[in-house]
């Protein structure tokens, strides 16, 4: 089993080592941490197609040594001005792939730009250097990516633009086959030339808009045009001496935040860990805050948010009181939710810290490649409600409950740990099982992510209140879960449904330890 990476002065993961290599590169360079999670960022986005792309949304918290403070930038689109329940007249849901599943603006690029533009030491050229190197040259076919692409296969290959990339010739690259995306390349190219505003009002939003526009798209120019991200608190609480940050609304991160105010009312160490009462009790934690989830989150711009009630301790203690020990809760029931998204992590020398992740919604996005351009674009409002009454509903100008949640553990005012994973529905489920090995049990990164897992409801697009357990779970817990109500359903040992988790820890002394996911191609470096 494989052991944490130690630094002495950095530490990169990233769920693909080409993207690591990048992000180290970049920091040997002269960069700093936020150079070098853009450049990480900009390479997953080539390297691992699947998951992300520049077509899609980003979230970033990011830790200024300078400032001492946590800052959290927005990096999500907002629905097209022209887009309305109206527009999907007759139809029960948004449609999931196609040209009209990809309704809002994708984020990314001025995600980048802002992150640069505050924080950054190198030019925008510099650090898309390795991903356009990636793209034009090419880069081995992972098993991940060949995998996901068999599964999407039909997707893939029938739609135009899009299969003479992901499937040239109506075959799948084998793994280890040359991936090569010159249309990318000479997107990214622009975008280093001439920055965001090649991606917002130049040449590729023409390129992509004007193909939307042929091939009944609903975003526009004005649309593109019109996009902001913007810099937010973050949203946070205090578990056990650490503050623990996450992004605010849209985003799902106050999740994250609930469910440990609700473990904080128990003594976790006083139950072993991998445990019944271990599992049992985080898996009721997290139903219980699902539930207030379901009921308030969307963009706050549009509906109000009671963070302040949802976050409150003495909530919290109302919320463990209706937790029974012997007994599951009834579910909280969500809609299923796509998962595709690639989490990383970057710590400088300096003391500066990025905690980001970024999506296209479910894997390939639309499965819609804009053109000639190379961008797939993102589903992600897709997940819009098409029922006016729901907090979630479909409206012009507005940004989607999202499942996207860095986070970020200070102590002492600094950066602690450092953490994230894809998997919709499954994030929050497992950043509380990764921080609570950390801060109860005292765990490595390494040791935390290694650990088995679970996950529990409806994700990966799936129709299920299933409690997934990986096979490495003690046959006598999953026997006692399922006693006691869970729906138990046992996976394979390392099981990719648990999604790609990663780590930094950073200890009193100083000492950096990073954790990849084996589940996923990633890799940790520092030094």
């Amino acid at each position: 089993m494989k052991q944490s990476v130690i630094g002495t002065k950095t530490m990169v993961v990233s769920p693909h080592y080409l993207a690591s290599m990048a992000g180290s590169r970049i920091l040997q360079q002269g960069g700093n941490a936020f150079d070098a999670a853009v450049a990480i960022s900009a390479c997953l986005a080539v390297v691992y197609p699947h998951m992300t792309g520049i077509g899609g949304d980003s979230f970033w918290l990011c830790y200024s040594s300078k400032d001492r403070n946590v800052r959290a930038y927005n990096a999500s689109g907002r629905a097209g001005s022209k887009v309305t329940i109206d527009t999907y007249a007759g139809e029960s849901v948004i449609p999931f792939r196609g040209v009209r599943s990809a309704i809002t603006v994708p984020g990314m690029v001025d995600g980048w730009d802002a992150v640069l533009r505050e924080y950054g030491r190198l030019t925008l050229a510099e650090v898309l250097e390795p991903a356009i190197s990636y793209a034009a040259d090419g880069f081995p076919m992972t098993k991940d990516q060949h995998a996901h692409t068999l599964n999407n296969f039909a997707l893939l290959s029938g739609t135009p633009y899009t299969s003479g990339i992901y499937t040239p010739g109506q075959r799948v690259p084998e793994p280890g086959e040359r991936f090569v995306q010159s249309d990318l390349a000479s997107s990214l190219r622009d975008i280093a030339a001439h920055g965001r505003e090649s991606f917002y009002t130049g040449k590729l939003a023409q390129a992509i808009t004007g193909f939307l526009e042929q091939s009944g798209g609903l975003l526009t120019a004005d649309d593109f045009a019109a996009h902001r991200g913007n810099w937010v608190t973050p949203v946070s609480t205090t578990y056990r001496g650490y503050t623990v940050y996450q992004m605010p609304p849209n985003s799902q991160g106050f999740v994250g935040l609930m469910a440990l105010n609700i473990l904080e009312q128990v003594d976790l160490k006083s139950f072993e860990n991998g445990s019944y009462e271990y599992y049992h009790l985080l898996v009721e934690a997290l139903k219980r805050s699902f539930q207030d989830r379901n009921e308030v989150l969307s963009d706050p711009d549009f509906c109000r948010i009671p963070l302040d009630k949802l976050l409150d301790k003495d909530y919290a203690r109302e919320m463990f009181g209706e937790i029974s020990m012997e007994s599951a809760l009834a579910p909280a029931v969500s809609k299923p939710m796509g998962s595709d998204t690639a989490y990383a992590a970057v710590v400088d020398e300096e003391g500066n810290a990025v905690s980001f992740i970024q999506s296209l919604y479910f894997e390939y996005g639309s499965g819609v490649v804009a053109g000639n351009t190379g961008i797939l674009l993102q589903n992600r409002g897709s997940f819009f409600s098409l029922d006016p009454e729901h907090v979630n509903c479909l409206q012009p100008n507005k940004r989607s409950f999202h499942t996207l949640m860095p986070a970020l553990a200070c102590k002492d005012g600094k950066p602690a740990i450092l953490y994230g994973t894809q998997g919709g529905e499954g994030q929050p489920q497992t950043q509380t099982a990764i921080i609570t090995r950390m801060i109860d049990y005292g765990m490595h990164p390494q040791e935390a992510v290694n650990e088995p897992r679970f996950v529990w409801g409806r994700t990966w697009g799936n129709d299920s209140q299933e409690l997934k357990l990986e096979g490495r779970v003690d046959q006598r817990v999953a026997k006692r879960l399922a006693a006691a109500g869970h729906d138990v359903k046992i996976v394979n040992d390392f099981d990719g449904i648990m999604g790609h988790a990663h780590a930094i820890r950073i200890d009193d002394s100083g000492f950096l330890y990073g954790g990849f996911d084996p589940r996923s191609d990633g890799l940790s470096i520092g030094w």
